[in-house]
């Protein structure tokens, strides 16, 4: 492995940790003064720790593919946007399949911070591919 792929690597993931620690603290806060009587089917450090690993997955494989010399990345961007969107699907299979009355606020605990990482996984992304030549 080359010294851009590992810095580049390992700033991402100091950022990542700081991004789901900080989102994680509000959203629980949020939840522990605004859905105190809801009972949630995921609990909300599950949902960070999916947003976490497949975040830190996806930035990986774009990370490589473009240290290896591949500098056309929006092709694998596209296909790892696409698996996460089946993941995030089989992630709530259990939910979307039980027998429980009232799944919004489920599905808004998972989706809301589906979307942030999407924006700070572009966002960090475009940022490493605007700086490199």
């Amino acid at each position: 492995m080359n010294s851009a792929f590992k810095s580049r690597q390992l700033s991402f993931l100091v950022q990542n940790i700081i991004f789901t620690l900080v989102l994680f603290g509000l959203h629980s806060y949020l939840l522990s003064y605004l859905a105190t009587d809801i009972s949630f089917f995921f609990p909300v450090w599950q949902i960070y720790v999916f947003h976490f690993v497949i975040t830190t997955l996806l930035y990986t494989v774009i990370n490589y593919k473009y240290s290896s010399g591949k500098t056309e990345v929006f092709n694998v961007f596209m296909m790892s946007t696409f698996l996460k969107m089946i993941l995030a699907i089989v992630f709530l299979l259990p939910l979307l399949l039980s027998d429980k009355e009232n799944r919004q606020p489920d599905v808004f605990n998972f989706f809301i911070p589906y979307f942030l990482y999407l924006f700070f996984e572009v966002f960090s992304l475009t940022k490493f591919l605007q700086k490199t030549p």
